[in-house]
């Protein structure tokens, strides 16, 4: 593992235990060897069941390790981790299936994020330049499959650098079927208010979405809705996050969640305005779990929905935006729409089995 996983500080977290299900389920013994510090937001692995071990970077320590456990499969979170520690498991460890889990494709969220930067339209070709593609189409090929968690992305890898489509696997976000228990049990849209954006702030799609908020669509909605408020969560603020927070202007910086699940249960709206990024969004996620209908952008629902209509609205347009937001937040017949298009969307496209 790159990190220790935080599923409830990040959806990379939470699906690094959907793992951990999915294999507990088979019996299999779990080691989780990871080089990064102790978080106190860790979840405790060995209550999991899950042997935990911490291991350094360039140190012969790991080859004693990995010699003496002599796994079956590796699975490597990232491919950092395949290029730190691959090349010794092939070495001491050469029957071992090895899989890569891209998390999301790093090449690609960084091509759009300098597209960004640079002020113009972010066009496939620009992934093809990095020296980060490169390490990460190599780290493919050396492993045995690669987890995929977003079908346009396994896209990109066949179209783009035409890898075979037999050494892809894809796998989204494992969930439980939405029940109508569940949905019975959520608030009503009187009993609702307010609006909600939630990420872990090391992330920077994250960051800048939120300064996408605060700098251009928040005051459109407040002028339309003088009394809402948006209600701002992530783990890992940092000074430049909580100077954002200013009560006037109903713009609330509140740090990490306990729960991100009660959060987004409470607010009327969840706004996700991400101008670059990739993978699949844990935060719409949530929002969906809890019937909480969104407003997010083409890369934030980008591989999230199939066919199907989106469980709010979906525009890169600040003023639209700000639009959509103000309407379903006034118009409880469309918001009761957008959440049932959200449900549709877990169980037709997320459900684990």
């Amino acid at each position: 593992g790159t990190v220790w996983p935080e599923p409830k500080s990040s959806a990379a977290g939470s699906r690094t235990m959907q793992f951990i299900e999915q294999f507990k389920k088979r019996n299999w013994k779990i080691t989780f060897a990871c080089a990064a510090a102790d978080s106190p937001f860790a979840i405790d692995l060995e209550k999991e069941g899950v042997n935990k071990v911490s291991i350094e970077l360039n140190n012969s320590s790991f080859d004693e390790f990995i010699k003496t456990l002599q796994p079956t499969i590796v699975l490597f979170d990232r491919f950092m981790m395949e290029e730190q520690f691959g090349w010794r498991v092939a070495e001491h460890c050469p029957d071992a299936f090895r899989i890569l889990d891209t998390i999301d494709l790093h090449c690609l969220r960084l091509a759009r994020q300098q597209a960004f930067k640079e002020k113009r339209e972010f066009v496939l070709d620009d992934i093809l330049d990095t020296d980060v593609a490169k390490r990460e189409i190599a780290s493919l090929y050396r492993c045995d499959s690669t987890i995929m968690i977003s079908e346009y992305e396994m896209d990109v890898l066949q179209t783009l650098f035409k890898i075979d489509q037999g050494m892809l696997h894809y796998t989204p976000f494992l969930l439980d079927q939405l029940q109508q228990k569940d949905i019975e049990n959520w608030p009503a849209f009187e009993e609702r208010q307010h609006f909600v954006t939630i990420g872990n702030f090391l992330h920077e799609p994250n960051w800048n979405g939120v300064l996408f908020l605060k700098e251009e669509i928040w005051p459109l909605i407040r002028k339309q809705l003088p009394n809402a408020e948006l209600h701002v969560y992530g783990a890992y603020p940092s000074l430049k996050v909580t100077q954002l927070h200013n009560a006037k202007e109903g713009f609330f910086i509140k740090g990490r969640a306990e729960s991100a699940r009660e959060v987004m249960l409470k607010a009327k709206i969840c706004l996700a305005p991400l101008r670059f990024g990739a993978g699949l969004k844990g935060k719409l996620i949530d929002a969906m779990e809890c019937g909480t209908p969104s407003i997010t952008t083409t890369v934030g629902a980008e591989a999230m929905h199939g066919a199907l209509n989106w469980a709010g609205a979906v525009t890169n347009n600040a003023a639209e935006f700000a639009a959509y937001a103000i309407e379903l937040h006034n118009d409880k017949s469309k918001w009761q729409v957008a959440q049932q298009n959200g449900i549709h969307i877990i169980n037709a496209v997320f459900a684990k089995e």
